[in-house]
């Protein structure tokens, strides 16, 4: 049923980029916020980060020295020609404890069609990175210079020593017939779930 209504969600998203100023709100974002449960998304970010660093070297290298961790642990993405994203997470800071919870919504245009799901989780390493996190309007993610995407290919290769400051993206359990994932064009707020 969550999943129905985030789908519809998007759709509305998708529809309303199309008419710009029609909507004072944002459908996606109401929508996520409205049906968010603190303790069930902090129950699916510890456990889709305990799982991504169980799989992945890299993401335990950082998770020793990271300040904090934002984990969207799922995010619904769909489209025609229009897409919209969006999902809910939680940041894990490095004593273990949540700190806030926060959205992830996206738009993106071209040639794409159906509907995707997957995970990622943001590795903040510095002060920085949590300054740009908690500006007022959102932190609009893909356009920030300091962050690295983490591939197969370099995730072979990073370790403590090779990391630099900033901000390390890894995507995990993408599901799904779209294409390549991007953070270009997301955009991360600060939400307050129903317990």
């Amino acid at each position: 049923m969550k999943s129905k209504t985030i789908a519809l969600a998007i759709a509305s998203a998708a529809t309303l980029a199309f008419v710009p100023g029609c909507a004072t709100n944002d459908p996606v974002t109401n929508t996520n916020s409205a049906n968010a449960s603190a303790s069930q998304i902090s129950r699916d970010s510890r456990a889709a980060l305990n799982s991504l660093c169980g799989q992945n070297q890299a993401a335990r290298a950082l998770r020793s020295k990271a300040r904090g961790i934002l984990v969207f642990p799922s995010i619904v993405k769909g489209g025609l020609i229009v897409g919209a994203q969006a999902g809910n997470g939680a940041m894990i800071r490095d004593t273990g404890e949540i700190s806030g919870f926060y959205q992830t919504t996206g738009a993106s245009y071209g040639l794409q069609a159906g509907i995707q799901k997957f995970g990622y989780a943001l590795f903040l390493m510095d002060d920085e990175a949590f300054r740009s996190l908690n500006h007022s309007g959102g932190w609009e993610i893909g356009s920030s210079p300091s962050l690295v995407i983490v591939d197969q290919g370099m995730a072979t290769s990073l370790t403590t020593t090779t990391i630099n400051k900033g901000t390390y993206a890894f995507f995990f359990n993408q599901r799904g017939l779209m294409g390549g994932l991007s953070l270009q064009g997301s955009k991360i707020t600060r939400i307050h779930p129903q317990q």
